[in-house]
């Protein structure tokens, strides 16, 4: 898709330090406070044992051990020249603020690491915590991502999130006071939704001028309680078409500042259940800019105050 259809995350940041840069997920052993015992247990109905993991997480080993062996790959792959330590797994906020910064330290001691990204949930993030973050911000490039995946509490409780729509905006509120930048998970296809539910929460995002956002598929895994319902008949997921005609179309809300970070996910092969389809990622974000250029449309074209025009294709 051309550049200036959508502001893609990745060209803002070769932009930003004037050459590639890639983030690198990072497990540091945190839990979530949505399991019954950190790791144990079923938390959310999609999430597997690995707590959304990226694959091929060095678990083994220590913080700076994860980074500096997938520099070693990236700078081989995609001839990456820095990179943004994602402290991805679990709830990376999930501890004392004292454990956070030891953790934090670790990866922005590692050469070549020119920021951090922090995922966690809109339930973890206390003040003490969202105060600490604050100084990362200020010391480093640093984004928080908070996984929200629908603004519908109907939703949010089917997904067994452990928290409310309102949770996330006192969450949200208190970060954006303190100056962070916030990038926001969501799902599309989730059970239950519509194009209107799903165009719903994309306008509650571009309301509150939302940094960043990441869209996610809807993945049903081997292991979790949507896999279960999948198997038993109770869940569908979208088609490859419907998936692409709704991230176009909530692209279309988003602000045309909004740093879109994701447009698509794939999940593990060994435990993906459906979609099989999201397995051939390319194919999708190929779709995706198929269709901006079909539409002759671009990211906020339908956001208030953006002039209606058509981009350039």
């Amino acid at each position: 898709m051309r550049k200036e259809t959508i502001l893609l995350y990745s060209t803002y940041l070769k932009h930003r330090f004037g050459g590639r840069v890639h983030k690198i997920s990072v497990d540091a052993g945190f839990g979530c406070p949505n399991r019954s015992n950190g790791r144990a247990g079923h938390g959310c109905v999609f999430c597997d044992s690995s707590g959304s993991a990226a694959v091929g997480i060095a678990r083994q080993v220590g913080i700076a051990q994860q980074l500096e062996q997938a520099q070693e790959l990236m700078r081989r792959k995609y001839r990456a020249k820095w990179f943004i330590a994602y402290f991805q797994p679990y709830s990376n906020t999930f501890a004392p603020p004292a454990q956070l910064r030891h953790c934090y330290d670790q990866a922005l001691a590692v050469n070549n690491v020119v920021g951090l990204a922090v995922g966690t949930r809109p339930d973890c993030v206390d003040d003490a915590v969202l105060d600490l973050l604050a100084e990362y911000h200020r010391r480093t490039y640093f984004w928080l991502e908070i996984g929200l995946q629908s603004c519908h509490d109907r939703t949010l409780n089917y997904l067994r999130r452990g928290h409310d729509y309102a949770c996330f905006l006192d969450a949200y509120q208190r970060a954006k006071e303190r100056g962070l930048r916030v990038c926001v998970h969501l799902i599309i296809g989730l059970p239950g939704e519509s194009r209107d539910d799903i165009l719903h929460t994309a306008r509650e995002m571009a309301r509150l001028g939302v940094d960043g956002i990441k869209l996610h598929l809807l993945h049903v895994l081997q292991g979790t309680p949507l896999g279960d319902s999948f198997l038993a008949g109770e869940v569908k997921t979208l088609g490859m078409d419907d998936y692409v005609q709704l991230v176009v179309d909530v692209l279309e809300c988003l602000p045309p500042h909004t740093l879109i970070q994701r447009l698509t996910g794939d999940g593990p092969r060994e435990l993906l259940l459906a979609p099989l389809w999201s397995l051939n990622k390319w194919e999708v974000l190929n779709a995706i800019g198929a269709e901006l250029e079909r539409r002759r449309t671009r990211q906020g074209s339908h956001y208030p105050g953006t002039i209606s025009r058509t981009c350039d294709v």
